[in-house]
């Protein structure tokens, strides 16, 4: 029996009900008379590594395990057969269904702040689920689905995602309670993306539900009131080491608004808040741009259209190498599109050890469905 099989068979039999570290007497028996040695060895790793709460590992596997030394010699002698069970129960679901539900419900509740809608707090919740995590310990990130517990909820930087947290979760509740919690925040954010034109998102599923001692502490996500070097740290945590992908991921500000009540700024970035385009950055360019004190005390550029940015934004301009950024994307979306593909998948899968047999997902959006 294959290491995948094994991981499976544990997962099974595991009680939903209960977070002890408990395995049946028949899964037992399974792994005696029809695995032998093979299975025990590798059944006893997966155990230890899972229910000893042991960090070795610098990703959290999803779908796979890493074994080691005598366990890899005794899963080889085992069936190939079994190879792809784990995998099976995946291939089972349709996630465009519920990409399809998400992308509805988002139509038929188009009035959420003041017909903004949900797309841009989709998008912020499926990044502030992944943006805990750092390449330094290992923590956080979108891989437990931690948002749903209060520590993290009530994290101030993430005031206002509650709204987004009742948006979406009657899609797990009432249609797909198959779907892990992790998986449903960050699909969420990509069905915002693609849905308001923005591009293709390559997306993949094995995230588990992980218990609240997991949720990462509070603090991980960025400081908006910041300069260029700030900027570039924070991303280098999340392993972003290219210039590129740093400021194309925060093109995303081409989104929404910005709320007193949630962070203590207030405006739009751009005239377009429910459409994906690289206006975040035709902006910065171009717009006179006034440094202001708000209401709440906090610094804020406000330009003489209405828009503002962030000290963080403006730092995009102020650095040189970043600005030759943001010109090229402001000179060229499908460029910017393009980037940014890659550095929001690399935001939600940041800490996960994919298996290899698990491919990404490519949506269709509802309008293409219709053609």
């Amino acid at each position: 029996m294959s290491a995948n099989a094994i991981k499976y068979i544990i997962k099974k039999s595991q009680p939903a009900s209960s977070s002890s570290s408990f395995y049946s007497r028949s899964l037992l028996k399974t792994f005696l008379y029809s695995s032998g040695t093979a299975a025990i060895t590798s059944a006893a790793y997966y155990y230890y590594n899972n229910n000893n709460n042991n960090n070795n590992n610098n990703k959290r596997p999803t779908g796979k395990f890493g074994l080691g030394g005598t366990a890899v010699a005794a899963a080889a002698f085992t069936a190939s057969t079994t190879d792809h069970l784990a995998a099976k129960e995946e291939d089972d679901h349709d996630y465009q269904q519920v990409y399809n539900a998400i992308a509805e419900k988002i139509r038929e509740e188009d009035e959420y702040d003041n017909y903004i809608g949900y797309i841009p707090v989709l998008v912020r919740l499926a990044w502030h689920c992944s943006g805990t995590y750092s390449k330094d310990d290992h923590k956080g990130g979108s891989f437990g689905g931690t948002y749903r517990f209060p520590k993290e909820m009530n994290d101030p930087s993430n005031a206002g995602l509650q709204n987004a947290f009742k948006f979406i979760i009657p899609i797990k509740e009432e249609k797909f309670p198959w779907i892990s919690y992790g998986d449903l925040f960050t699909l969420g954010g990509v069905v915002g993306i693609q849905e308001a034109g923005g591009p293709k998102i390559p997306w993949r599923s094995g995230r588990t539900d992980e218990p609240d001692r997991d949720v990462p502490d509070n603090g991980r996500l960025p400081d908006a009131n910041t300069d260029s070097n700030y900027v570039r740290n924070f991303f280098h945590r999340l392993n972003f080491l290219d210039d590129k992908e740093i400021v194309a991921v925060c093109g995303a500000h081409c989104l929404g608004k910005t709320h007193y009540k949630n962070s203590g700024y207030e405006g739009p970035w751009g005239a377009a808040t429910n459409i994906f385009t690289n206006e975040f950055f035709v902006n910065l360019l171009n717009e006179n741009w006034k440094l202001e004190t708000n209401k709440m005390g906090n610094k804020q550029y406000d330009s003489d259209k209405g828009y503002m940015m962030l000290p963080s934004d403006m730092a995009l301009v102020q650095d040189d190498k970043f600005r030759k950024i943001v010109k090229a994307f402001a000179d060229d979306q499908d460029y910017f599109f393009k980037v940014f593909s890659v550095g929001f998948t690399k935001i939600l899968e940041n800490g996960i050890d994919f298996p290899k047999e698990n491919k990404p997902h490519y949506f269709k959006t509802l309008d293409e469905q219709d053609l």
